[in-house]
């Protein structure tokens, strides 16, 4: 299957370089190019891509609230958040709001061709060391944690292990690092992430760290 790509960064330059990278790639297809995030929602709207590569820092809507209007709108289109600095202060905000991930716009054309297919794939959680690293250092700014209210209400139908599933999800580990911890099969530890997703009301792994740092299940340090 060939990954639909939107590219939606306010520099020509940006979007031109990262459209011939990805287009050389035999499995990933740029359908469409937007200058600000307002122009990136219409886009997501008409083209259905797969993936939406999202600058922060857009005119008009920046791509915060655009990834807000993405993730609510519930199309299949997942956001990975573009940045120039791996602790951009924005990117826990895009987070939040749905992105299911984040790269670095210096990066190779392998790690972005490789980024693309970890978001679209739905594993969602990209470079899980530097994403843990983000998370943990802007869940300190807040200083009253605001919880998702579908989450929230359904925190307390977690099982023991699915909280323990969750914990480790937060400190960045995969599906088969987690396994390999709690000496279980990963298609065991597939399911429990899927039930986690279903119960606390959550878009993917992302969603579900950040829930977790959020509800002090982990502490950041």
């Amino acid at each position: 299957m060939t990954i639909r790509v939107l590219i939606a960064d306010d520099q020509m330059m940006v979007r031109e370089g990262f459209s011939v990278l990805l287009n050389a790639m035999p499995d990933i297809e740029v359908v469409g190019e937007a200058v600000n995030g307002r122009e990136a929602v219409t886009k997501v709207r008409e083209l259905g891509p797969d993936v939406v590569l999202m600058d922060i820092r857009m005119p008009e809507l920046n791509g915060i609230e655009a990834t807000r209007e993405i993730v609510a709108a519930d199309g299949a289109a997942k956001v990975l958040v573009l940045t120039t600095f791996d602790l951009d202060e924005y990117v826990y905000q895009a987070l939040r709001a749905g992105a299911s991930g984040f790269l670095l716009k210096d990066a190779s054309a392998r790690q972005l061709a490789d980024g693309v297919k970890v978001v679209a794939s739905g594993e969602a959680l990209l470079a899980p060391s530097v994403t843990r690293r983000l998370i943990t250092e802007f869940s300190k700014l807040s200083e009253k944690p605001h919880l998702m209210p579908s989450a929230h209400a359904a925190y307390g139908d977690l099982t023991e292990r699915e909280t323990e599933v969750l914990v480790l999800i937060a400190q960045g580990l995969s599906n088969s690092e987690i396994a390999g911890r709690l000496v279980v099969a990963e298609s065991t530890i597939k399911t429990h992430v899927s039930r986690i997703l279903v119960k606390l009301g959550l878009r993917d792994r992302t969603q579900a760290a950040v829930f977790a740092y959020e509800a002090r299940l982990v502490t950041p340090g």
